[in-house]
């Protein structure tokens, strides 16, 4: 049933007349336009949901309910049908502010052809002439595997010819190649009868419909009803047959201990945008898979989301299991459908691994979008990040510390700062601590932190960082925040410890930590800053211990002061150099024979001695050191 109002009435007289009944209802702008279409359990309390309190509309949906022009309706039987209904409408007219999907693909099936030896093929294209088609499959491999191993089976004709009775009958075929290899037994010649040729296609029947297991379980008990017969040969082709099977769906198909039939969908959601994965499971084998992403539209619930996502399944895929896995309860009552939500088992399992090819889905968007639109993908990235840690700003200016020593000896830290998400190396910072006797890694912390924003308060007040990570657990961050509340900038920055064991955040005041994915692009750059910050600091580290062995080695010598260390250094330039000269041409040089002798045999005696690469600022290492504070 259809109803327009007439254009006399304002919007909201005209849905005055929506009745209580589920159905599906569109709004037109005064252009004509379908800019929404939704589904509703009850008409009229929905669509009066958008005009009786707008000030509880979010700002795209007030944008929606100014444009309305007009508005229409349709009556169906159930909310099921209202469901199927939205998704076709969607498809059809797309909607500005629609939950809209991104995939566009048409998907192959396998088709079972209506004659009487009928052939099994892949195709793209669906024809109602009377054939079987199974799928759709999301991977043309996985559908190919299938054909491959129904040939390794099963002797099928793969020709174009019209068989029946009446073509054999007058001789109309002669035998081709593949009867001669022995991959067809001749249809065409009346090489096999329709009664074996109906089996083979019985049997793939069963095998595209619920999976592998149960033609498995049938050959295994011929096989052994052929054993005891003594019929061994026999008993050897069902074997065989039976380990076919077994091999294909062992490495193409994922296995389950359920043994229950079920659809399973999970369901990723970020700023806007959304990516599902829809597993069928049939005989404990997941026989159909598929991902698909969303643009959001106006009424962004996940509740929504999903059961647009369901709609689309079903449209593509045909009837849902009478048991379907979600993550959440969908926002639509399907008749025979049972909703579970499990917490534990293999239901549990196969829901984890549903979320996880979406979050992997979601995870090449975000990489295709670093590879054709960096600054977009970095945005992202801060935006899930500051989601995750619940600021209130993007943290477009991060900065990072750790601290570095050996049993106390040349302690250092080391801050390093990323901008919109990637190092900006020159605004790096070295520090070597002044104020802390040994190996003392909190108070280093907070010694650290203290110099760097008192410095940046006197000086440029205005960088603060929105972010500061921590490199270290709860210890280190409860100092790094003494130092902070002691400059008065508590309230006007988040600071976080990320720890390596688990790669845990912790957070002021909360006694839990929080585990963000392992997958996720946020946990990512938290680690790319922490990684970052623990080379900058373990390089600067690394030279003053490389100096401080050139000081110790020629210091030690006696009769070398630091006016002959200096010249030393400055004519031969390393220690190693020095170590190799030839005492003449040291001689030669300091005008000291016995001094070089002394200097030459201590040298030498030395096991290591550092090299020319240790020295502060070469490489690539020292070039990226930044300044010290």
């Amino acid at each position: 049933m259809y109803f327009r109002a007439g254009d006399d009435m304002d919007v909201k007289e005209k849905i005055s007349f929506f009745p209580h009944s589920p159905g599906v209802y569109r709004y037109y702008d005064s252009e004509g336009n379908i800019i929404y279409i939704g589904k509703a359990k009850d008409l009229h309390k929905r669509v009066a949901q958008y005009f009786v309190s707008p000030d509880r509309l979010n700002g795209k949906t007030r944008v929606l309910v100014s444009r309305i022009a007009d508005a229409q309706y349709s009556v169906v039987d159930s909310e099921a049908d209202a469901l199927l209904l939205e998704n076709n409408l969607i498809k059809q007219y797309k909607p500005k502010y629609n939950i809209l999907l991104k995939d566009s693909k048409t998907y192959p099936w396998i088709c079972i052809t209506a004659d009487d030896f009928p052939k099994v093929f892949l195709t793209r294209r669906v024809v109602h002439n009377g054939s079987k088609y199974f799928g759709p499959y999301s991977s043309v491999m996985h559908a190919r595997s299938m054909l491959d191993l129904f040939s390794e089976l099963y002797p099928l004709r793969t020709c174009n010819n019209k068989i029946d009775s009446a073509a054999i009958l007058h001789h109309k075929f002669r035998p081709c190649l593949e009867m001669h290899l022995g991959r067809c037994k001749g249809c065409c010649v009346g090489g096999i009868s329709k009664d074996e040729y109906s089996t083979y296609i019985q049997e793939i029947t069963s095998m595209l419909r619920s999976g592998g297991r149960q033609m498995i379980e049938k050959y295994r008990s011929l096989m052994m009803e052929a054993a005891q017969r003594l019929d061994f040969e026999q008993a050897a082709l069902y074997k065989d047959k039976m380990s076919c099977i077994e091999k294909h769906y062992s490495k193409s198909i994922i296995t389950s201990a359920v043994d229950s039939d079920c659809d399973v969908f999970s369901l990723v959601l970020d700023q806007g945008e959304g990516w599902g994965n829809f597993m069928r499971i049939r005989g404990g084998s997941v026989v159909q898979s598929l991902n698909l992403g969303f643009k959001l539209g106006i009424e962004e619930e996940r509740e929504s989301v999903l059961s647009t996502f369901i709609a689309e399944v079903e449209s593509k895929f045909g009837q849902l299991s009478s048991l379907v896995i979600v993550p959440f309860l969908p926002d639509v009552e399907i008749e025979g459908v049972q909703w579970r939500i499990p917490v534990k088992g293999d239901k549990l399992s196969l829901l984890d691994l549903s979320t996880r090819n979406a979050s992997e889905m979601r995870a090449n968007a975000l990489r295709q979008r670093e590879h054709s639109d960096p600054e977009e993908f970095h945005r992202k990235v801060l935006e899930e990040l500051a989601s995750a840690l619940g600021m209130d700003t993007l943290p477009t200016h991060m900065e990072c510390f750790d601290n570095s020593n050996i049993q106390g000896t040349n302690p250092v830290a080391s801050c390093v700062v990323f901008r919109d998400g990637v190092p900006s190396k020159k605004d790096y910072r070295h520090f070597k601590i002044k104020t802390v006797v040994g190996a003392n890694d909190f108070a280093s912390m907070k010694e650290v932190v203290n110099r760097r924003y008192s410095r940046m308060l006197c000086e440029n007040p205005e960088d603060l960082p929105q972010l500061i990570v921590i490199d270290g657990g709860k210890g280190q961050l409860d100092f790094a925040w003494q130092a902070l509340s002691e400059l008065g900038l508590t309230d006007k920055l988040m600071v976080v410890g990320l720890a390596k064991r688990m790669e845990e955040v912790i957070r002021i005041g909360d006694p839990y930590p929080l585990f963000l994915d392992r997958n996720s692009q946020s946990l990512k750059l938290l680690q790319q800053i922490r990684d970052e910050a623990h080379r900058f600091g373990i390089t600067f580290h690394r030279n003053l211990r490389s100096k401080g062995q050139l000081d110790s080695a020629l210091r030690e010598i006696p009769g070398v002061g630091e006016k002959t260390e200096q010249r030393l250094l400055l004519h031969y330039g390393s220690v190693s150099r020095i170590a190799a000269a030839k005492l003449e041409d040291l001689a030669a040089f300091l005008g000291n024979r016995a001094l070089c002798e002394r200097i030459l045999s201590h040298l030498n005696n030395i096991s290591t001695i550092p090299g020319d690469d240790e020295v502060e600022g070469t490489g690539d290492t020292g070039g990226e050191q930044g300044a010290q504070e």
